[in-house]
Parts: C-alpha cells; sequence; structure tokens
C-alpha cells in the first residue's frame, strides 16, 4: 500500500463517537486535566513521579499550545454523557517518511469501566489510518496494567514483545509490553476485535 498522509498532524479534528467526543484541547482544560493526572491510578499507570501539586498555569500554557503542534495531535476525550473531559488521546514522535507514530491514553476516573477509552483509542487509531494515511501506530504498556492492555487489544493491537525492567515500582520492576497496529489489519477489522 503506497497511500500517502491525505493530511497532516496540523489539522486538529474533532472525532464523535457513540459516547466520546475527541476535541482539540484548549487552556479552559488545565483544571480538568490536572485533576487527572493527580490520580493515584493515572500516576501509576503511566509511570509518571509522583511531585505534589500540578501547577496549574503550567498545564494551561501545555494544553493551550497543543492545537499549535505541527509533529503530534493531542486531543480532549471528552464523555458525550456529561460533556465533562475524562482524559486524553495523543498520536506523537511522528515518523512521515516511515509513515508511524506512537500512541498513548490516559482517562481518569470519571472515565473508567464504561467503554469510553477503547471508543477513543478506535476514533483516533482509525483516524490516524484513514485520514492520515499512517501504516504503523505502536504504543507500550506496563504489564500491571491489564485494563488498557485489553482495550488495546480490543481495537485492534497486537502484542510485540517485551521491555524487560521499564519501571521500577516501589522496589519491583515492571515489564511492559510493546504494542502495535498496522493501516492493513485496521482495514480488515476497524478496530473491532472480539
Amino acid at each position: 500500500m503506497t497511500q500517502q498522509p491525505t493530511t497532516t498532524f496540523s489539522v486538529k479534528p474533532t472525532l464523535v463517537g457513540e459516547k466520546v467526543i475527541l476535541r482539540p484541547f484548549t487552556g479552559a482544560d488545565a483544571p480538568a486535566m490536572a485533576a487527572i493526572l493527580g490520580d493515584p491510578e493515572v500516576i501509576l499507570f503511566t509511570g509518571s513521579a509522583t511531585g505534589g501539586e500540578l501547577d496549574l498555569e503550567r498545564l494551561r500554557a501545555w494544553y493551550g499550545t497543543r492545537s499549535d503542534q505541527d509533529d503530534r495531535l493531542d486531543l480532549a476525550v471528552v464523555d458525550r454523557a456529561g460533556g465533562e473531559v475524562v482524559g486524553e488521546v495523543v498520536l506523537h514522535e511522528w515518523d512521515a517518511h516511515n509513515r508511524s507514530c506512537r500512541f498513548r491514553t490516559l482517562i481518569g476516573p470519571k472515565g473508567r469501566n464504561r467503554g469510553l477509552g477503547t471508543e477513543a483509542t478506535r476514533l483516533v487509531v482509525g483516524h490516524g489510518f484513514e485520514q492520515l494515511g499512517l501504516n504503523r501506530i505502536a504504543l507500550g504498556v506496563f504489564n500491571f496494567n491489564p485494563r488498557a492492555i485489553r482495550a488495546y487489544e480490543k481495537a485492534g493491537f497486537v502484542a510485540e514483545g517485551t521491555e524487560r525492567e521499564a519501571l521500577l515500582h516501589e522496589g519491583e520492576w515492571i515489564d511492559a509490553t510493546s504494542m502495535s497496529i498496522l493501516a492493513r489489519e485496521w482495514s480488515a477489522h476497524r478496530g473491532v476485535r472480539p
């Protein structure tokens, strides 16, 4: 398949699903993201350092400039039921020549266990393949996060290998799993796997 990108990462779309809307961030999303980023489960599963209070002004500056970036796509995950920002999805580390990038997501407590993360993953991955012309999207996930691994598998990601002892957590080494999905796989199942 020699499809070339039909657009670039500079275009920040709004993607609408049954449960979520993915939309560009604004600085006004900083308070919601501060609460999400401060959640103990988010800190644990992203391998983030616990460093106390998040600086709201720095978060406003960060999220307020996401739409200015032409080498990555950061979108807020909005719960359609309540209209609240419950997380983020990000396509980053774009390799234009090889038509590949990395994916990451996080969902805060108000968005968990309702399929919002799975749908958000499917929406942004579908956009990556169908609109951006990507060939490969990869991610890494810590092995003590089975909920995320299952959501990625349901969206079509395939385990490729193990990153041994990738995270030191409370004195114990945690492995991570490398996963990816290819354009030809996406076109076969559109992110719907049992």
